[in-house]
């Protein structure tokens, strides 16, 4: 595998109005962290008239920031990718500044293998009560001053995440499919890796060559950024049936043999990213689970005839 051109390098500026193209700008929200980069990206497109899209988390500093980006200009539409809290909670206080409506993604749900799984952390990283005016469907599309915003659903990071694509600039807002500093978490039970690799081929097959991510910078190259996404996702595949080829049948004891190098303190996160991956070979035929596919359950090979 050749090595991922990860693009590390990104100035914030934090609660800034930063132009990307004629039609495109950002504004990034104070929020650094180990899981946003420098913060979450808010997007405005258009130039008289704007759409707002991810307005961010619960923060009255960027809700200022983003009036003052907006600067009276009419509000046609605020767009939500998906419902993690660092993306939806401030799209309520923002209708009520700019009387826009809420549209994209639906309300929060859990990934359909793991919709009885117990409360884990990734729990407390929703937004459960998010109800948007409309649901906006994959294909779905939205002009603003003269631009076109298409909605590409893109299911994986979580159930209900969309991308939104800007065809006629070449351009894909893909929220936090893709990012250019690190590998997206893909974690029950909120995230699907069997979704997850899905909407990558998606992707991979339309014709954008241009991706501003959620958080972070552009991506380095998308068509070939893309693919290597993919192979790492396999490799970590290909490691976890090595696994379960040596008689590893639990999540844990996996997670102790792969990720070696890993602070065992992070094991526990390593371990939904374990179980992601084995739902996801569970759903090619590969492998089996004794019972529901929880992180307590023992899974083995299955034995192709």
């Amino acid at each position: 595998m050749s090595k991922m051109d990860f693009n590390r390098e990104f100035d914030a500026r934090h609660g800034e109005l930063v132009a990307i193209t004629d039609e495109l700008s950002r504004v990034t929200c104070n929020n650094p962290s180990a899981l946003t980069f420098a913060g979450t990206n808010t997007f405005l497109v258009g130039k008289n008239e704007v759409v707002v899209i991810d307005p961010g988390p619960m923060d009255l500093e960027h809700l200022d920031a983003l009036m003052t980006a907006i600067d009276g200009r009419p509000v046609k539409a605020i767009l939500v990718s998906h419902t993690h809290v660092d993306h939806s909670p401030l799209a309520g206080p923002l209708k009520e500044k700019t009387g826009a409506p809420v549209m994209g993604c639906g309300p929060h749900k859990r990934a359909v293998s793991f919709a009885d799984m117990a409360e884990t952390p990734m729990d407390a990283s929703s937004q459960k009560d998010f109800a948007p005016d409309e649901e906006l469907e994959d294909g779905a599309k939205i002009s603003v001053d003269g631009v076109t915003i298409e909605v590409v659903a893109t299911p994986g990071h979580t159930e209900n995440h969309l991308s939104f694509a800007l065809p006629e600039q070449g351009v894909m807002l893909p929220g936090d499919h893709v990012m250019a500093w690190s590998t997206t978490i893909v974690a029950p039970p909120d995230g699907s890796m069997n979704a997850y690799m899905k909407s990558l081929d998606k992707l991979m097959a339309r014709s954008e060559t241009r991706y501003f991510p959620s958080h972070g910078g552009e991506v380095n190259n998308p068509k070939v950024f893309l693919p290597q996404l993919k192979q790492h996702r396999q490799m970590r595949s290909d490691a976890i049936l090595e696994r379960l080829r040596a008689g590893d049948d639990e999540v844990m004891t996996m997670v102790k043999a792969i990720y070696t190098d890993v602070d065992p303190k992070l094991h526990g996160a390593a371990a939904l990213n374990v179980l992601a991956q084995l739902d996801d070979l569970i759903a090619q035929g590969v492998v089996m689970c004794d019972a529901k596919v929880t992180l307590s359950a023992k899974f083995t090979l299955r034995e192709l005839t």
